[in-house]
């Protein structure tokens, strides 16, 4: 055989071999599909420091290198309209909305935190005002339900209210029985070749739910209370069952950070853009908010932002 034959039949058989390698990692290869932020627990209020940190952590998700297409908020948008007065709530929602309206240009899609709540914490809360609970934040945010489902792509994003009054005191995570048909009724009617996002202020499930506290319990047990994870999560467990398509649940409230891979669901918490409510690091966390790429395969990728 010539040399010059001997190079070509070298070069198709190396040709052919490689071609099925080629061809699996183009199959296998996730194709980016779009980028947010998921910010949550900015607690702004009249200061130097928060006013000034909201204001870098919302241009630093501007300046964005790939460019995020939207902004999830998951709550806690003010310090505390809980148990403030009515005046200091009003300051703080202007404070917010001067600063976002300075700083953001994209398209921001809400979800209601406890502290974003009017009044259920007051000594003698009036419960006849217009304002009161969850309908200050409705307004202030533009949101027409306090639950609601977008789409992007083919990914469906559905947004819970997981914040419910504890007529005995303080509050709960969970959802309430209208939001659960309505859940159940949303999940069943999306295909099943698309996927699906949960989102909710209070984790679904999470692990620093139960490190909140940073410590043991008197007798070893670690403390995971009723309003710091979801206390209906067995329930919602037997709903997320039946569909395979549902991907990912994202949340804040905890302002730690965490993964859990669950029954092929991927629950993550995302820290808070106030760390330690201005004052720092919570616990290990420095203030932060989270960048997620969701590729059309159902699958994501999340790199925590420390914003400075």
């Amino acid at each position: 055989m010539k040399r010059k034959d001997f190079l070509r039949s070298g070069l198709l058989a190396t040709g052919v071999s490689m071609m099925p390698e080629i061809l699996t990692a183009k199959s296998y290869a996730p194709k980016k599909s779009f980028r947010f932020a998921f910010i949550s627990d900015i607690h702004v209020k009249p200061g130097a420091v928060p006013e000034a940190g909201m204001a870098k952590a919302i241009q630093h998700v501007q300046n964005l290198k790939p460019k995020a297409e939207f902004i999830i908020n998951g709550g806690d948008c003010i310090m505390d309209g809980l148990a403030a007065s009515k005046e200091s709530v009003q300051k703080q929602w202007e404070l917010y909305h001067s600063i976002m309206d300075a700083n953001n240009k994209l398209t921001v899609y809400p979800c209601i935190g406890n502290h974003d709540v009017y009044g259920w914490f007051q000594k003698t809360p009036d419960t006849s005002d217009p304002l009161y609970g969850k309908n200050w934040p409705l307004k202030e945010l533009k949101m027409q339900e306090r639950y609601y489902h977008l789409k992007k792509e083919n990914w469906n994003f559905i947004i819970l209210d997981s914040v419910q009054n504890n007529p005995a005191g303080g509050y709960i995570g969970k959802i309430d029985e209208a939001q659960f048909t309505w859940l159940s009724n949303k999940l069943a009617a999306i295909p099943s070749s698309e996927h699906i996002c949960l989102v909710s202020h209070i984790p679904i499930l999470s692990i620093c739910a139960g490190l909140f506290f940073n410590k043991n319990e008197a007798n070893g047990d670690l403390l995971l209370k009723r309003n710091l994870m979801h206390s209906d999560f067995f329930a919602l467990k037997k709903l997320f069952n039946k569909y395979p398509n549902i991907k990912t649940a994202l949340s804040g409230h905890i302002h730690l950070q965490d993964e859990v891979h669950y029954h092929g669901i991927n629950y993550y918490c995302n820290g808070a853009i106030s760390g330690d409510w201005w004052s720092g690091p919570f616990q290990e966390f420095d203030p932060a908010y989270a960048v997620f790429d969701f590729h059309e395969d159902g699958t994501c990728k999340r790199e925590i932002i420390n914003y400075g």
